[in-house]
């Protein structure tokens, strides 16, 4: 699970940026993140926006986004089981921080423009 380097933020002024990175840290939880801001999503419709990203890989980032209060799973007791991916309130509130992170990033990037800076 995502662990806090530091037991209080009031370490540095740096503490509470370092804390929501590492929230949000690694290559897919951001991502996740960014898609589940559109809508509930079942498992594979996720691994098919993500089709790099491994089924552990995945199956592990949920885990850890559930753990931390950002992500809802809700199972459906179905055959073949239903399980649905959504944001909770608390993962809702890092919509702007995504969104600022995406329009960073087209503005920056050779994704969002011809030529990198």
């Amino acid at each position: 699970m995502t662990r806090i380097r530091h037991k209080s933020l009031a370490c540095s002024p740096g503490c509470a940026v370092e804390a929501t990175l590492q929230y949000i840290d690694g290559k897919w939880k951001g991502v996740i993140l960014y898609h589940l801001l559109h809508g509930t999503l079942r498992f594979n419709e996720i691994r098919k926006r993500l089709p790099n990203i491994t089924q552990r890989m995945l199956t592990t980032q949920l885990r850890e986004l559930e753990h931390d209060g950002f992500v809802l799973r809700t199972v459906y007791p179905e055959v073949p089981p239903k399980v649905e991916y959504s944001l909770t309130t608390r993962g809702r509130t890092l919509e702007p921080v995504i969104m600022a992170l995406k329009k960073w990033g087209d503005e920056n990037t050779a994704f969002g423009q011809d030529t990198p800076p």
